[in-house]
């Protein structure tokens, strides 16, 4: 909280960082590496066509 000013702008950067991160988070100690890199591949491919 000390680098934020103002609790609405922590409320947007906490609330836009829980998205991106669920989003790529997958789990790496439970996947082989193999399926991690495709998991992964995939993420950022649906993350590059959402933000075009």
């Amino acid at each position: 909280m000390r680098r934020f000013r103002r609790m609405k702008t922590l409320q947007k950067f906490a609330s836009v960082h829980g998205s991106v991160h669920n989003h790529f988070n997958q789990d790496r100690h439970i996947n082989t590496r193999q399926n991690d890199k495709d998991l992964r591949s995939a993420a950022l491919a649906e993350w590059k066509l959402l933000m075009a």
